[in-house]
């Protein structure tokens, strides 16, 4: 089980090349207030002066101190291969004078045989980062120790927690502290080594307050209570020691520092471990054998070569995971271009067929969260186009006085036996019309979904275009521009489809032909009935017979003779004209008579102009009369607008099914299949060039950078997996 320290530290070493803080290793954090004798406990482990020493918050960056047992043989191997002279602060050294020496991470192989050296490279290190003031960093600081001394250990060593900012330090200096103990005392793999004076209450210790946040039942806390020689005359730490103040599951370990003069003078560390002993004995001999400085490195060890041999197996699992995570990432940044004619084809190649795809819904990435590509064009077929012209009316935006008004036109200067045809002709072209617009719309819609594809396939499917910024702008500009040439032949294409169907009005069209016979029925049906319920709606007892048949009101004197038969031969042709009826003329009281009143507004009243026959000598201004704004249409008027209007409707719905079918075939023919056919080799074409080359497939750094972070990455993971790989299951026990 020696062996495991060994592996973690190789470990440690490992991921601290790459600069990662992704693996939470097993480790000893040391946690305790500013003076609390944290470094004097390092450094009894190590045996050696190595950390700076002095007044108030001298510890400023984590430092990651790695133990490293070696024999004397190692040593003197060790020494023979580093046998070189190189000279360090100004001091000439022969390869490693002595069985110890130190290596700092950010020193690369550099050797520090000199403790003293050591120390004054952590103070350099230190002020490099946070500057020569009291502020802290939470970059941390490693520094491997090999010595035949020492047992096989991970210590973190962090700054001692305050309260009160003194001199410089930013006054939030308590809480960067505590953050930056809470980041290393969180990791479920290390274990708190909380460090108390005993000349202090334990209750009111800062370190097991605070270790009791992420250990609240103290599986992994080891307290150790310092300075027990300097506790008041008549008192000592029995209890304490013993757990009964304060229990830990762990244990409770009294060591004595070496006091600031001790330090001054130079005393050695083995030296303050036999005067610590001796001190043990005589104080507290019962607890004597399960306290000191060399049980504590002891316990120290044994616990984290158990905590180790608990946390391997979850450890290997992590770092499979991770590797695997690695190369499906760097497969995804793919290899450095080798040869930039295959990988430009290939890139050029892969994006149509990714495109294609898209439309096809063959795609590799679906999109679940809205429609894309060829389903959304389906859509906008079918439900927004299919939709709209549904909600077309076949008789928007046409009254029953416009349908009147072409009809009178279309007659000319004589009154018409039967209602033009022309007038038919000229309304239905009017209605179709409006069927252009929905569809020239279709085209904009279909467009717009095929440019969004591009954006698409660059995210979803080719991600090896974010490699390359500058291939990505051109495909897509070459892909515009291949768009933006279809939009127009496909809209003169669908603006053609409409014109066609007003080039040519087909009365003879078989729906159209059923339509109309059907129509035909229905309205010599309704006219029957209308004839039927005539009697009913005129009493014969208020009215009379005139000269040719009219019912004249008994409140109105008869007509003469001639003017009768002039109104029964107007009458049958239909009726008066607004303009007749405001003419003025003699018999304009008995033409309203029969249904040809003036409607304004609302209301039924007569529109009389003049108040009398005009006097003889005294001619009358038709255009002074004023138009009227609506009136009352006779039988025969409301029977023709009512047959333009179902003709006009019958019509309309053939010519919509036709655009409904005929304007998403044009669509796909002329704008999407277009595209689909000619897309590969419009890209070829524009950007298979050898002058394009070296210019399009410029890398981006941020994608290099990240590729060799990612790489990086994977080689320590596969050297960690290494590592583990090596320990026997026989080590485990």
């Amino acid at each position: 089980m020696e062996a495991l320290i060994p592996v973690i530290n190789k470990l440690q070493e490992v991921f601290n090349t790459v600069g990662a803080d992704i693996m939470q290793l097993p480790q000893i954090v040391v946690v305790g207030t500013q003076s609390s004798g944290k470094s004097s406990v390092l450094e009894s482990l190590v045996g050696r002066d190595i950390l700076p020493r002095g007044t108030g918050i001298v510890t400023r960056r984590p430092l990651i101190l790695q133990l490293v047992h070696i024999d004397s043989e190692d040593c003197r191997k060790t020494t023979i291969e580093n046998a070189s002279n190189y000279k360090t602060n100004g001091r000439l050294y022969r390869g490693i004078d002595g069985d110890e020496w130190g290596k700092f991470l950010h020193t690369k192989n550099k050797i520090y045989p000199d403790f003293e050296e050591i120390r004054h490279e952590i103070e350099t290190e230190t002020e490099r980062i946070t500057g020569s003031n009291k502020g802290i960093s939470a970059e941390p600081i490693h520094l491997k120790i090999f010595s035949p001394h020492v047992v096989n250990l991970t210590l973190v060593d962090l700054p001692g927690i305050t309260k009160v900012p003194v001199g410089d330090q930013p006054k939030d200096i308590e809480i960067q502290i505590r953050e930056l103990i809470l980041k290393y005392i969180s990791n479920p793999n290390s274990i708190i080594l909380a460090v108390t004076a005993a000349n202090t209450d334990m209750a009111t210790s800062e370190s097991l307050k605070i270790a009791r946040e992420v250990d609240p039942d103290g599986r992994r806390t080891l307290a150790v209570v310092t300075k027990l020689d300097l506790m008041d005359a008549g008192t000592d730490a029995m209890d304490v020691l013993m757990g009964r103040v304060i229990p830990v599951k762990l244990g409770i370990v009294g060591v004595v520092n070496r006091s600031q003069l001790d330090i001054s003078h130079k005393k050695l560390v083995s030296d303050a471990i036999r005067d610590e002993y001796a001190f043990l004995q005589k104080k507290y001999p019962s607890l004597a054998n399960r306290n000191g400085t060399k049980y504590l490195a002891r316990t120290l060890n044994r616990l984290l070569m158990h905590h180790i041999r608990d946390c391997l197996p979850e450890l290997k699992t992590r770092i499979n995971v991770l590797a695997a995570q690695y190369q499906a990432l760097l497969n995804s940044y793919g290899e450095p271009v080798d040869d930039k004619n295959a990988t430009l084809l290939q890139l050029i190649t892969k994006f149509a067929a990714e495109y294609c795809n898209t439309i096809e819904g063959t795609a590799k990435y679906i999109e679940t969260a809205e429609l894309c590509g060829g389903a959304r064009i389906c859509y906008i077929f079918h439900e927004t186009f299919g939709r709209t012209l549904e909600s077309v009316d076949p008789l928007g935006g046409l009254t029953t006085i416009d349908v009147l008004t072409a009809i009178r036109n279309a007659t000319g200067p004589r009154p018409a036996l039967f209602v033009p045809e022309v007038s038919f002709e000229l309304l239905v072209k009017r209605q179709v019309k409006r069927l252009e617009e929905p569809s020239l719309r279709c085209v904009e819609l279909v467009h717009e979904e095929m440019q969004r594809i591009i954006q698409h396939c660059s995210n979803y499917s080719t991600q090896e275009l974010l490699r390359f910024p500058k291939l990505h702008d051109a495909i897509v500009e070459v892909v515009t521009s291949l768009l933006r040439k279809r939009l127009p032949v496909t809209n003169e294409m669908v603006h053609n489809l409409v014109a066609i169907e007003l080039a040519y009005i087909n009365t003879k069209h078989p729906d159209f032909a059923d339509a109309c016979g059907l129509m035909n029925n229905n309205i010599e049906e309704q006219r029957r009935s209308r004839m039927r319920d005539l009697p009913s709606a005129v009493p014969r007892d208020k009215s009379h017979k005139g000269p040719g048949g009219h019912s004249l009101s008994t409140t109105e004197p008869p007509l003469p003779e001639g003017e009768a038969a002039k109104a029964a031969a107007s009458s049958s042709q239909g009726g008066l004209t607004g303009e007749q009826v405001d003419s003025g003329m003699g018999n304009w009281r008995g033409m309203l008579k029969r249904g040809e009143d003036v409607v304004v507004g609302e209301r039924t009243s007569v529109h009389n102009p003049l108040t009398a026959s005009p006097q003889k000598g005294h001619a009358v201004n038709l255009l002074d009369v004023p138009v009227p704004v609506s009136r009352k249409l006779s039988a025969r008027e409301q029977r023709d607008c009512e047959v333009i209007e179902r003709l006009i409707k019958s019509y309309f719905l053939i010519v919509r099914k036709n655009i409904q079918d005929s304007v998403p075939k044009a669509v796909m023919h002329f704008l999407v299949n277009h595209v689909k056919d000619c897309l590969q080799s419009e890209l070829v074409g524009q950007l298979y060039k050898t002058a394009l080359l070296d210019d399009l497939l410029i890398e981006s750094e941020d994608m290099a950078q990240r590729r060799t972070e990612a790489a990086d990455m994977l080689k320590a993971l596969q050297k960690a997996s290494q590592v583990i790989a090596e320990i026997r299951e026989t080590h485990l026990w």
